[in-house]
């Protein structure tokens, strides 16, 4: 006789095996002597390069390794997107039934900005991917390139001031 779990079971079981991945990598880190430092923040990559012009790139296929961090939610998620928080728990276990229950899942909406990838929206959809293995997400893609030499914004050269 072969018992089957139900999806609801299964979905938290998931996000408890996904919390305790977060948990166990944070004390390796520390063991190692090394911090579990915060996925890269978008704004400060962005102000740094000074990246303000947007270009639609549409939709892509992106490796989900190519996805390092979140425009608005790195408190919720790690450097590998295992969820941080209990709070993250009811949405993420929505997402991961869907994935059980193998349902098109509408793309998440990625900012790229200097190679890499920002999650604007679907934090949950790309963590429950990364979760289960899946290599990449289907996304909207939205490009940030630094100012050209000459425009608005961009300093160089010696009269150049700081960021």
């Amino acid at each position: 006789m072969v018992l089957l779990m139900d999806l609801y079971e299964q979905a938290d079981k998931d996000f408890g095996g996904a919390r305790r991945r977060a948990w166990l990598w944070r004390l390796a880190l520390r063991l190692r002597g090394m911090s579990a430092s915060a996925p890269p923040s978008f704004q400060n990559l962005q102000n740094a390069l000074r990246a303000y012009n947007r270009v639609r790139r549409g939709r892509r296929v992106v490796d989900t390794d190519e996805i390092v961090g979140s425009v608005g939610r790195s408190k919720d998620f790690d450097r590998r997107f295992l969820p941080l928080r209990a709070s993250a728990g009811e949405r993420w276990k929505r997402v991961d039934v869907a994935f059980h229950r193998g349902e098109d899942l509408p793309p998440v909406s990625l900012y790229k900005l200097d190679g890499a990838f920002f999650v604007l929206d679907g934090n949950h959809r790309v963590s429950v991917a990364r979760y289960h293995g899946v290599r990449a997400v289907e996304a909207e893609v939205t490009e940030f390139l630094p100012a050209r030499a000459g425009e608005p914004g961009h300093a160089t050269g010696p009269d150049a001031k700081a960021a």
